[in-house]
């Protein structure tokens, strides 16, 4: 079986938004750019790079839909951290053992229709900057035919004692529906996708550096979290416009 059977993460998630959307933005100051090139619906991967803690509750705090990530196994071993995280669906993998449970589980979710979240890297970077892409994300949306949403944070040397000013950018959906399913092919895409996050990331980045100014340089606007507290389970949170 796999790590994490999610029930009802839609409902977790309306409830788990009013608990954490507040202490997320307040540990880490922070906005998002571009929420509204997040499908409304239909089964994407969203491919994020990884610099902190913070990072999976700061992007779920500014997706307007749910997410299903894919976390690794160890958290699993936190007390009532682990317990958590299978109440708000996330699944997890067994890193360096080719989970293809997990994967099968995650192509299932794309199929279905869900948001799955991979940290694209594979691991948390250690030096400020994105790393290499590596191909397990992206065939999990190659072999659906799903998009791929990359989505790039700006949390580097972020820590409960750190709270700097983080963002969270997120790009057009990518479709890599053209390329071959071989190596070669996951290989274009990973090029692909890792250029267009380090782009999105150097936003990101530059944002924080301006003080999160209203919109960027492109003209995308500024957005604030969805705490849950509206009647459609979305709404500002204080640093909305």
């Amino acid at each position: 079986m796999p790590l994490g059977i999610p029930t009802d993460p839609d409902g977790a998630w309306v409830i788990g938004r009013k608990l954490i959307a507040y202490p997320t933005t307040w540990l880490a100051p922070s906005a998002a750019y571009g929420v509204e090139r997040v499908p409304a619906e239909g089964g994407a991967v969203i491919a994020a790079n990884h610099f902190s803690g913070i990072d999976h509750p700061l992007i779920g705090t500014y997706s307007p839909r749910t997410i299903r990530f894919l976390a690794k196994s160890e958290l699993l071993e936190i007390p009532v951290l682990g317990a958590v995280l299978r109440w708000m669906g996330v699944f997890f993998v067994r890193r360096g053992e080719g989970d293809r449970e997990a994967l099968r589980l995650a192509r299932e979710l794309v199929r279905e229709g869900e948001l799955v979240c991979v940290h694209i890297e594979g691991t948390r970077q250690r030096l400020g900057y994105p790393g290499p892409v590596h191909p397990g994300g992206l065939m999990i949306a190659m072999q659906e035919g799903a998009p791929i949403i990359p989505c790039a944070v700006d949390t580097f040397r972020w820590s409960p004692t750190n709270r700097r000013l983080c963002a969270v950018v997120w790009g057009e959906p990518i479709d890599l529906s053209e390329l071959p399913r071989n190596r070669k092919g996951y290989a274009e895409a990973a090029e692909i996708v890792g250029s267009e996050l380090v782009r999105l990331w150097r936003m990101a980045a530059e944002a924080c550096a301006a003080g999160l100014p209203p919109e960027l340089p492109d003209g995308t606007k500024r957005h604030g979290a969805f705490t849950g507290w509206s009647r459609d389970g979305r709404g500002p949170s204080p640093v909305a416009d």
